[in-house]
């Protein structure tokens, strides 16, 4: 009787506040991190430090052109399938073309990031440790040329410049509009895969120059920060980057293609398969976080050897494919994501003899593919993708009377192909 009087007495107004107290201040701090949750807030303070900003674009790079040695010569075979006598010297100027428009809207007056005297203090540390890096490799290395003309191969100076100056164009006006820093990395990768084509460098120095000429301009940088500390200073780059509502995306596709199990001909004869490398373009729209639609058209080729004469030597099969289909994506945090997609279309084999006069093969077919992939937001509106992806297609085949390759008599019809390509691409996000 005495609490319910003393309730009566004193209604809501003295237990409310306790009991929104006690709502409020418990049960959300007290309630503990999931495993999810603690992982995710290591990567995230990973991620954000100095040294990490500044290395996980360009070292990544290095490694890649260093990985990619052994297997250099299957990237350099596309380039002699497809566009041998390619001969064009307009890299020898694209190269510069980010530090010139650079300077022109400065001259202009643009605002960038820095002062005329803090920006050209940093481009020159820049330029002083790439000229310094790359040299000293070259003449470490002694790598020759894919086209034989000197040992100065590796890294690629043409690439790192280029990669070097549109840094730049990105750290003093990519926080103006994305489209400066998307115009500048495009034309560093045009000047790379440019320098291929050439055939004046192997895709490892390509790789790796680029590589140099992103860490060295993060590292002229740094450098100049230290000295000018908030001197001629305009504005800071944010370091973190808002979850993309639609992650749309279009970028280069590069990576290693290996044929499953082998090609069936006929009377027990079989195309053994090894790996050569894809290359090609990549790109989707989102409607939303998680789905949207897209597509890829890509070159390839795959070395073959006849089970029956090992010994015999081959051309590589080559295909071109234009695929369309449906993406999806999961972000795991602001900067991680997982993915998979699934697609189809053209394929085109051109058919012609594999190096002999016994095996015909090549027809154009239906292809479809299916793949998964990680993905990582390295700048704003700049990401990479992990990818593994399965293809399947079908392709004609006619064998001719060849005493060299073991074939009495002449048959034709269909085998399938069945491929798995793993690689990473770099992509703008949009």
């Amino acid at each position: 009787m005495a609490v319910l009087l003393l309730v009566s007495t004193f209604p809501c107004r003295a237990a409310a506040p306790l009991v929104s107290s006690v709502a409020t201040d418990s049960i959300a701090d007290l309630r503990p991190l999931t495993s999810w949750q603690r992982f995710n807030r290591k990567v995230d303070k990973f991620t954000s430090s100095k040294g990490f900003q500044m290395t996980y674009v360009g070292v990544p790079l290095v490694v890649a052109g260093v990985a990619t040695i052994p297997g250099r010569e299957r990237f350099r075979q596309l380039r002699n399938d497809y566009v041998p006598e390619f001969k064009y010297k307009y890299d020898d100027y694209l190269q510069y073309a980010p530090a010139v428009v650079m300077l022109g809207l400065k001259g202009f007056g643009v605002e960038s990031r820095s002062s005329w005297g803090r920006m050209l203090v940093s481009d020159a540390f820049s330029a002083a440790i790439m000229a310094t890096v790359v040299n000293t490799i070259k003449y470490t290395a002694h790598v020759q040329r894919p086209d034989g003309s000197n040992y100065k191969s590796f890294p690629s100076g043409h690439t790192a410049t280029a990669f070097m100056t549109a840094m730049m164009m990105h750290k003093e006006y990519g926080d103006r509009s994305p489209w400066y820093s998307i115009s500048a990395f495009t034309v560093a990768a045009v000047t790379g895969v440019s320098r291929q084509l050439n055939n004046r460098h192997w895709v490892s120095d390509v790789l790796a120059g680029a590589g140099i000429g992103i860490l060295s301009t993060e590292l002229g940088y740094y450098l100049a920060d230290l000295i000018f500390k908030d001197k001629g200073l305009n504005f800071e780059s944010p370091t973190d980057y808002p979850l993309l509502e639609k992650p749309s995306f279009v970028g280069l596709y590069m990576g290693f293609s290996s044929g499953l199990g082998s090609i069936a001909l006929a009377d027990g004869m079989k195309l053994n398969t090894g790996i050569g490398s894809r290359i090609g373009v990549e790109g989707a729209y989102f409607f939303n976080r998680y789905i949207g639609c897209g597509g890829m058209a890509t070159v390839s080729n795959i070395p073959v050897s006849l089970n029956t004469r090992p010994d015999a030597a081959l051309e590589p099969i080559d295909e071109g494919r234009a695929m369309a289909g449906a993406y999806a994506q999961y972000p795991c945090t602001s900067r991680w994501s997982v993915g998979c997609k699934a697609l189809a279309g053209y394929n085109y084999i051109p058919s012609r003899t594999l190096g002999c006069e016994g095996i015909t093969f090549g027809r154009d077919n239906f292809v479809w593919s299916a793949g998964v992939s990680i993905g990582y937001m390295l700048k704003s509106h700049f990401g990479a993708r992990f990818f593994c992806d399965y293809t399947s297609t079908s392709t004609s085949f006619t064998l001719s009377p060849s005493q060299e390759l073991g074939i009495s008599e002449s048959r034709s019809g269909n085998s399938a192909i069945h491929a798995l390509t793993w690689g990473a691409s770099a992509n703008i996000l949009f």
